[in-house]
């Protein structure tokens, strides 16, 4: 399979037993870009895992501590679409090193730190530079792959976050709990700096289209509305799980009576559900990809629902956990898929408005949950709020796909009149 933008032709085919069809074998650096999302994931994720732990040793509330995950996230929102303006003229792979050092130094910064206002700071460089990678790291994977697998690559990319939560995640909480939670950070900050070799050696160079990109042809892609509806879906879909799992710990522990021990099992069980829904709903996505941007957030918003009515039953609300890991996100790779496309000839603006705009709703998310938190609805709040944001994903997604049924029937109607 030819790739675009000259880009390396690494993808060979290979034969389906179904159907007879073809699909393509994906370029191996595309599982590379998934191992530098893998750390981005766990970054961003494990401070779920330690809070209790980050609290005590700061001398800050656990809703407080949270911030350093709203925060992460306001980082991702200004640096995806910022970084990758500003480095639209370098080449990708040298962008995608030199975030990754970034990533290492925030990560340093927050191992030796002891203020709470200073690893703050650091979350947000950590963050910036994050958003500058899985943007840049999003347009290289589906040039790669192709249109035809587009969706499949973006769900390989993005199931190094997800892989995260399986191992990354729960792993940083125990050795959180072992040996102080300072110790994964440290970790971060090594296996970011390693991850720097391999893009290195096998991220492609960029082929001559990369060389003529100009930011007003970037820029041209905030006209489409169909981007804005993607967008608007990214945010509320993943707003609304992280709402709920960012502070999942208190609800396990206070509502469902289970031991703090347990609590990293519990999000391994997630991150493998999520694990799966990601990689299923890539390949979906390339098939059916408006019936599984509906029927992932429907399907979700039933689960939030299902663990507030149930948080107070253990056995039940650690099912619901994997199922919600499972049809939370996977709709994810999806809406990357369309919003590149939406983008038209701007697809690193496209790709690094997504990162936005996930990042945008796990802040107000998480921000809106730590409130519902300390409110009436005690542990059970986070949950509720998430509950009413996932059920929002359904306005843009169910729109997108009506505008693509009234623009192929229009399609339809015109070949039939010549």
């Amino acid at each position: 399979m030819s790739t675009r933008g000259g880009v390396l032709d690494a993808a060979t085919k290979v034969r389906v037993e179904d159907g007879g069809q073809e699909a393509a074998r994906l370029p191996f650096v595309v599982y590379v870009l998934a191992l530098g999302t893998f750390l981005m994931g766990t970054t961003e994720f494990v401070v779920a895992g330690l809070l209790p732990e980050m609290a005590g040793d700061l001398h800050v509330s656990v809703a407080r501590a949270g911030l350093l995950i709203t925060v992460f996230a306001i980082g991702m929102i200004i640096g995806a679409p910022l970084m990758a303006m500003l480095t639209l003229r370098l080449p990708r792979r040298l962008t995608l090193m030199l975030a990754l050092a970034v990533f290492a130094l925030g990560h340093v910064i927050v191992a030796l730190g002891s203020h709470f206002a200073l690893l703050l700071g650091a979350r947000f460089l950590t963050a910036v530079a994050t958003g500058a990678f899985w943007a840049v790291a999003n347009v290289v994977a589906a040039r790669v792959a192709g249109p035809a697998a587009s969706s499949r690559a973006l769900g390989v990319v993005g199931s190094g976050a997800m892989l995260a939560n399986v191992v990354g995640v729960p792993l940083g909480a125990f050795a959180g709990q072992a040996m102080g939670w300072r110790g994964p950070f440290w970790a971060l900050a090594v296996l970011g700096a390693g991850c720097i070799v391999f893009i290195a050696r096998h991220v492609p160079q960029d082929g001559p289209s990369q060389q003529t990109v100009s930011i007003r042809s970037e820029l041209s892609a905030v006209r489409s509305g169909r981007l804005w509806l993607a967008l608007a879906a990214c945010a509320t879909t993943t707003g609304g799980v992280l709402a709920t799992y960012s502070y999942i710990s208190p609800l396990l522990t206070d509502r469902a009576g289970l031991a703090a021990g347990i609590v990293p099992l519990v999000l391994v069980g997630f991150g493998v559900g999520a694990l799966a829904g990601f990689l299923v709903g890539g390949r979906l996505g390339d098939v059916r990809p408006h019936a599984t941007t509906i029927l992932a957030p429907a399907v979700t918003t039933a689960l939030l629902l299902a663990i507030c009515l149930l948080s107070a039953f253990s056995v039940p609300v650690i099912v619901l956990v994997a199922l919600l890991g499972l049809f939370g996100l996977g709709a994810n790779p999806v809406l990357i898929s369309l919003a590149v496309r939406f983008a038209g000839k701007a697809p690193t603006l496209g790709s690094a408005l997504t990162v936005s705009a996930f990042n945008f709703g796990t802040a107000i998310g998480t921000w809106v949950a730590g409130m519902a938190l300390d409110s009436s609805l005690g542990a059970t709040g986070p949950a509720v709020v998430g509950t009413v944001v996932a059920a929002l994903t359904l306005i843009p997604t169910i729109t997108i796909a009506l505008l693509h049924r009234r623009n192929r029937a229009g399609t339809v109607i015109a070949s039939a009149a010549h």
